[in-house]
């Protein structure tokens, strides 16, 4: 194993109910004073922002409220968000949603005590150095951002999703309650399928350095991953799959899939951020069509790792039939895996690689793809 630090202070409340105690845990940190941060007006129709606020008000502490936050999170919202933080002095944040609300939180948290623009953080102008305290109540397990210290955020005018990261943008605290993620569509929780095989296939492809018990434990994550989805498309009150699976999408990006690694980087978020950015496809559907296509692009690379994959996952042989029955299980279950199926055209190669190549100089990996490589690997997915 290579030498590391593990470091993850974020507090999981996970299952039934555990909303109703928000209140008594930001209170425990001394917070009197939130952002309630939500995305759909559906938290109010079932109940859920009138649990929360409630537990809010029942510790005495103030709030307001901002909703608005899109599955494609924008810089816009996070702008008007730091704006109220900063009228109203509020000491702390309360996301209530999925990891688009989350990630914002953590933008809003970073530009509070900033006196720039935020997107600083994104382009790399400034480095967070501090933040007010966040705290989530997610309603969507799939990007993990409720027990990492990222978040990813679309500049509208410049079609850029960039990512900012820093200690201090941990959650405190985050409920994890299954019952609140039992509404998803079929759709979306496909997409969250997606992005955590995401999560973990750019780590287990690219690692030089991959120590046995982590290879197994992201076969494990996708392993389940598979299982409770299959569960969840027939059943989706099934509470002991959604639990899983909620579970498994937290532990794929809360570190410890990455304890002991060296050498990998993240390819597929770098040229999906770039779709998303530019056509504002959902992350997840996205993933879906450039994991499929980098796959088949690197599978020379590391041949033993995809033929451990194939086997692992699917009890077949090669990198091939791997590949084939991943992207097979993503079309079985809703997902897009073509450009035709995610509704671009071959048009948008160029662009996407153009504006890929923007994130891959400013993650230092401009070496590794340069433009055509990028768009020489979506060409893979137009069919």
């Amino acid at each position: 194993m290579h030498d590391f630090t593990f470091y993850n202070p974020t507090r999981i409340e996970f299952g039934k109910g555990k909303e109703t105690h928000i209140g008594t845990y930001v209170k425990e940190f001394n917070v009197e004073s939130v952002l309630v941060l939500y995305g759909s007006e559906r938290i109010k129709q079932d109940g859920l922002f009138d649990r929360v606020t409630a537990s809010l008000a029942a510790q005495g502490i103030r709030y307001e409220a901002l909703g608005g936050v899109v599955s494609n999170p924008v810089i816009s919202l996070v702008r008007e968000a730091v704006k109220v933080v900063k009228e109203n002095n509020l000491k702390g944040i309360v996301a209530v949603g999925g990891g688009s609300v989350a990630d914002s939180a953590k933008a809003v948290a970073a530009g509070a005590t900033y006196e720039g623009d935020v997107w600083d953080f994104f382009i790399g102008k400034a480095t967070v150095s501090e933040a007010i305290p966040v705290f989530t109540v997610m309603t969507l397990a799939a990007t993990g951002s409720e027990m990492n210290p990222y978040g990813v955020v679309t500049n509208e005018e410049t079609q850029q999703k960039y990512n900012l990261g820093a200690p201090s943008l941990y959650p405190k605290v985050s409920v994890i309650n299954p019952e609140l993620m039992a509404t998803v569509t079929p759709d979306y929780l496909a997409y969250s399928a997606v992005d955590i095989f995401s999560h973990c296939l750019d780590l287990y492809f690219t690692a030089k350095l991959f120590p046995e018990f982590t290879a197994a434990l992201i076969e494990n994550i996708l392993a389940t991953v598979m299982r409770t989805t299959d569960v969840l498309m027939k059943n989706p009150g099934d509470y002991d799959a959604r639990a899983e699976f909620a579970w498994a999408s937290t532990m794929a990006l809360n570190g410890n899939t990455f304890v002991g690694v060296a050498g990998n980087s993240f390819d597929t978020h770098m040229i999906e951020h770039a779709m998303g950015g530019l056509y504002n496809v959902p992350h997840g559907a996205g993933l879906a069509v450039v994991l499929p296509a980098w796959m088949t692009a690197i599978k020379e690379q590391m041949p033993e790792r995809f033929e451990r994959f194939a086997q692992k996952l699917f009890g077949a042989s090669g990198a091939d039939a791997g590949i084939e029955k991943l992207t097979a299980w993503f079309s079985a279950i809703g997902a897009p895996v073509t450009f035709a199926e995610a509704g671009l055209s071959s048009d948008a190669v160029d662009p996407i690689a153009e504006n890929a190549f923007g994130i891959a100089k400013l993650w230092g990996l401009d070496q590794l793809f340069p433009q055509q490589r990028i768009a020489e690997i979506l060409k893979l997915a137009v069919k």
